[in-house]
């Protein structure tokens, strides 16, 4: 007998309204059992917290929850948002599919206390509201499989194809599903996840065709689940080229490709945006599934839609926006770089705690090692983000903290002399003393440094960066190029004018500095 899929989340996230949905959907039982505790107790729960204390109404909350895990079935159960809050509870969740519905504060302030809505004891003190919110959020995210955003009701309608891989995924396995205005997909973050079978998710039906480089294959293609065809590719950041992208075109064509049939995007950032700007532009767009096998790529560039290839004259000149149909971000695969690879990835991570600031800053402040959980974090982080913003008109950008300096640098240096997340280390430092910021320059500096990355480049030219600067693509018009500059950790700002003088001053500093024991 399968088991029940469980909602939990803050008052107003939507926990009946969507268990109802998602009920009606599978044809199963819906069970309330926030419903099931005023049946219990003869009263609303708002009459129970005024007659008895929330100390009774939990207890009579945790014997029915108990109750209804312990029954089984094929049913989806909503718990009420402090359920959780038992620890035999927690006990009882595990091994169930727990789905967490988020929601931000201010939408579950104004769905709590809407005209309309029940009575509830918690949600009538804004501030003590807000804080019962912060204090819950650990506990959703520590307890859920699978993780969806606030949106509309049939969001989990739509998911529940994601969920059903999910529950046949291997232990461990979290999902996020990710939606921006051009689309919706799921992200499955654990080890093994190469090896699901997606092929029953939206616009996944034909045939998968692996496109990787020689490097990756050699590791990871076997665990690809029952590929069609292959296209290799040499790595490194010098073939992500369009010769490189007509290339895979014309083996497309060779192996029969059609619009029915999707790419396997297997690898780093390299060939994350290669393959998803080939799938993107061929016969005007298919499908494209993202299995990235690198820090860099299972934190940041797998997710969002942003591919692309390069130009001599500048990176990522020329690209296309085509979100993934879905994101296969198995860690095992982790396992099989290079430690130098590996560490590079780190400045992707450091980026993302910089911007998300509190629990995930604190976490990597601290020098915690990456785990499967962090990287679900920066995922996240991003996720949100381009949801707010797909076509970087504004919020997006701030995920490009480091990559305006560090871009330059990649250009003048040449592609490949540099590691990526070496050259947005260094960029983060730069856009550091840029943003005033002394002591977190210091702080982030000794973060570089005690993951072997480098701090410094003697051989930086100055003139040459400041003018490959000038040419970034998110530069408008005639103005100067816009940067983006941290306030606190957390607290990140895009658009900000920087003076040349400055840049010049921030640059030189990289070349002046003593410390450069990661770079190669």
């Amino acid at each position: 007998m399968a088991g029940p899929l469980v909602l939990i989340g803050f008052m107003g996230s939507g926990k009946t309204t969507l268990g109802r949905r998602l009920a009606a959907h599978r044809g199963v039982e819906h069970v309330d059992t926030d419903a099931l505790v005023e049946q219990r107790l003869g009263a609303p729960i708002a009459e129970v917290f005024e007659r008895d204390g929330e100390a009774a109404f939990r207890r009579a909350e945790e014997q029915v929850v108990l109750e209804q895990l312990a029954a089984g079935g094929d049913r989806v159960i909503s718990l009420g948002g402090g359920a959780v809050l038992s620890e035999a509870v927690r006990t009882a969740l595990e091994g169930m599919v727990v789905v967490a519905l988020d929601v931000d504060v201010e939408t579950a302030w104004e769905r709590a206390t809407a005209d309309g809505a029940a009575d509830r004891p918690l949600a009538r003190d804004r501030d003590a509201f807000a804080r019962l919110h912060a204090e819950r959020a650990a506990l959703y995210d520590e307890l859920a499989r699978a993780v969806l955003p606030q949106a509309d009701p049939d969001v989990i309608v739509r998911a529940d194809g994601a969920l059903r891989v999910l529950e046949a995924a291997p232990p461990g396995t979290r999902m996020v599903w990710a939606s921006a205005a051009s689309g919706e997909y799921p992200v499955y973050v654990g080890a093994g996840v190469l090896g699901l079978d997606i092929s029953g998710l939206p616009k996944l039906g034909g045939r998968g065709v692996v496109v990787t480089d020689s490097a990756v294959s050699e590791h990871h293609l076997g665990k690809v689940r029952s590929p069609s065809g292959v296209v290799e590719i040499p790595p490194g950041e010098e073939h992500k080229t369009l010769e490189t992208a007509e290339r895979v075109w014309r083996s497309l064509v060779a192996q029969g490709v059609t619009r029915s049939d999707h790419l396997i995007a297997l690898g780093g950032g390299v060939v994350g945006d290669l393959a998803g700007f080939c799938a993107g532009c061929f016969q005007r767009g298919i499908p494209v599934v993202q299995a990235p096998t690198t820090v860099v790529a299972q934190v940041d560039s797998a997710y969002g839609g942003k591919t692309g290839v390069d130009l001599p004259e500048a990176k990522n000149y020329v690209g296309v926006y085509h979100q993934p149909s879905a994101v296969l971000a198995d860690t095992s695969t982790l396992a099989t770089l290079p430690r130098k690879e590996f560490a590079a990835g780190y400045a992707e991570v450091l980026k993302t705690a910089l911007i998300a600031g509190g629990r995930l800053w604190e976490r990597v402040a601290a020098g915690e090692p990456l785990d499967d959980d962090m990287i679900l974090a920066c995922a996240r982080t991003k996720l949100a983000i381009v949801a707010a913003d797909e076509r970087d008109s504004g919020r997006r950008q701030v995920l490009n903290l480091g990559h305006t300096v560090g871009h330059a640098l990649e250009t003048t240096l040449g592609y490949g002399t540099l590691r990526h997340g070496e050259a947005v280390g260094l960029g983060m430092l730069a856009a550091l003393r840029l943003s005033g910021l002394e002591g977190l320059r210091d702080q982030v500096a000794e973060l570089l440094a005690a993951h072997e990355l480098p701090t410094s480049l003697p051989e930086v030219d100055v003139d040459a960066v400041v003018a490959a600067v000038a040419r970034d693509k998110k530069r408008v018009g005639s103005g100067p190029t816009p940067f983006v500059l941290v306030r606190a950790p957390g607290e990140v700002v895009e658009g900000q004018p920087v003076e040349e003088g400055a840049l010049r001053a921030a640059v030189a500093e990289l070349a002046a500095t003593t410390r450069s024991e990661g770079h190669r």
